[in-house]
């Protein structure tokens, strides 16, 4: 199984942006496009999607956190298909 760095996609004409809810926790099997977290600007709130499918298995920011693009979210063991991907 492969373990994979789910990161923050382009969100925009934002440097960072302040992370107010975690949708998931250690454990979780989460589906792809899946949201995981909430993150919120001075303008809007988004959720922000995994991009591959497997169980968490770290979560690497915390409500507060302030994430940009490319910001590791958290690591996902990924099952079947997606573990053989490069």
């Amino acid at each position: 199984m492969a373990l994979i760095d789910v990161k923050v996609p382009d969100i925009g004409d934002f440097d960072e942006v302040a992370v107010i809810e975690l949708l998931v926790k250690v454990g979780d099997t989460v589906k792809a496009e899946q949201s995981l977290i909430t993150v919120e600007s001075d303008k809007a709130s988004m959720e922000i999607p995994s991009s591959t499918a497997g169980v968490v298995k770290e979560l690497k920011v915390a409500l507060g956190d302030k994430v940009k693009q490319g910001s590791v979210v958290l690591v996902v063991e990924a099952a079947g298909e997606a573990a053989a991907a490069p």
